[in-house]
């Protein structure tokens, strides 16, 4: 234990996902030898980012404006929505190519151990976007770990009795995993073998 605004530090740095204590104490003395200009630069871009991005309005993706590029893309087809749990999956799959469609964020996963319930996510919204019969196919590409299957098998049952295609991404992908630590050609096959679920 450190006194002061070393701990504090450490504290801070360890509330971070994926920083455990020695990674947290690392940082903190990275942090206490950098040059002042390196932290100053390392601030402004923490401030900067809560200042300016936002969630886009139609899909919940990052965006520093009211929608995200993906959104105002007319070249995308309307027709196929793919939801993800976070928006940094928006950014695993847009790296395989393969995807041309919609995104839906959720902005997480049904887990009931940390009072996370359907009505937390963006599940409304997207059933919003449903409403005007241009979406064929739901592609649910939940993380493949219990939480990720809990909500795409909510997702299946509830979206299937609205008549829409609703897909899950084939194997490929590691159970227990985040699809932001998958590489490209993973992706890519997860999404030519996908299959169909519910109905």
């Amino acid at each position: 234990m450190y006194e002061g605004a070393v701990q504090d530090l450490i504290d801070e740095l360890g509330r971070l996902p994926g920083v455990g204590p020695k990674s947290a104490q690392r940082i903190a003395f990275h942090v206490l030898s950098a040059d002042n200009d390196d932290i100053k630069r390392l601030v402004d871009a923490l401030i900067e980012v809560k200042r300016k991005v936002r969630f886009c309005e139609i899909c919940g993706n990052v965006s520093e404006d009211t929608h995200c590029r993906i959104c105002l893309d007319q070249r995308r087809s309307n027709a196929v929505i793919c939801v993800v749990e976070e928006a940094k999956d928006v950014v695993a799959i847009e790296r395989t190519r393969e995807f041309r469609g919609r995104y839906h964020v959720l902005g997480g996963a049904i887990n009931p151990m940390d009072n996370v319930g359907p009505d937390d996510l963006r599940i409304k919204e997207l059933l919003a976007r449903l409403a005007d019969d241009t979406v064929q196919e739901i592609i649910l590409a939940m993380d493949p770990n219990v939480e990720g299957e809990a909500t795409a098998t909510y997702l299946a049952r509830l979206l299937g009795t609205m008549g829409i295609r609703v897909t899950r991404l084939a194997s490929g992908l590691p159970v227990g995993g985040d699809l932001e630590y998958a590489d490209e050609v993973t992706l890519g096959r997860a999404f030519e073998g996908r299959r169909l679920m519910g109905n």
